[in-house]
């Protein structure tokens, strides 16, 4: 049976730059919440590492000393790891594909000289001003073409 990933062929939605651009301050609070569960699960897997290595299978049994421990920490990674999963799918079906919390990029499914390609965006920067081939990766990014992120305002005929 193919993957998910296999059967998509074509991104789910084609954003332009000015669409991003308002995106952003949702994703502004969005990603660092994101790097917080991320960060809270690498604490959790750290804890139930440092109870397996202790005491091995024991603390699976239901009289032990910190199942009760395990327990919580088990539901809070399965907690944890199904918000995380469901963000990341729900903005992935939006076309918008996070690369890396640390830092808070993310790229849109776009579209430049008629090619889709990735509109890339940094927490920090003001507004969505580059590219990069979908291909690529934040290394090979671009300025974005003038035209592409926002047309020119037009002046009424006759006006100077």
């Amino acid at each position: 049976m193919p993957t998910a990933n296999a059967e998509r062929t074509a991104p789910p939605r084609l954003w332009t730059a000015d669409e991003a651009n308002r995106r952003i301050a949702d994703l502004g609070e969005l990603l660092p919440r994101l790097r917080g569960w991320v960060v809270r699960l690498a604490e959790v897997h750290s804890e139930l590492k440092r109870l397996s290595d202790f005491w091995g299978a024991d603390v699976d049994a239901e009289d032990h000393v910190d199942h009760e421990l395990k327990s919580r920490l088990d539901a809070e990674w399965g907690h944890l790891t199904r918000r995380l999963e469901e963000a990341v799918n729900g903005l992935r079906e939006e076309g918008i594909e996070v690369k890396e919390l640390e830092h808070g990029t993310v790229d849109f499914y776009g579209t430049v000289d008629g090619e889709v390609v990735f509109l890339c965006w940094q927490r920090g920067e003001s507004e969505v001003g580059f590219y990069h081939p979908v291909s690529g990766s934040f290394r090979d990014r671009q300025a974005l073409p003038e035209p592409t992120r926002s047309p020119p305002p037009t002046r009424p005929h006759g006006s100077t």
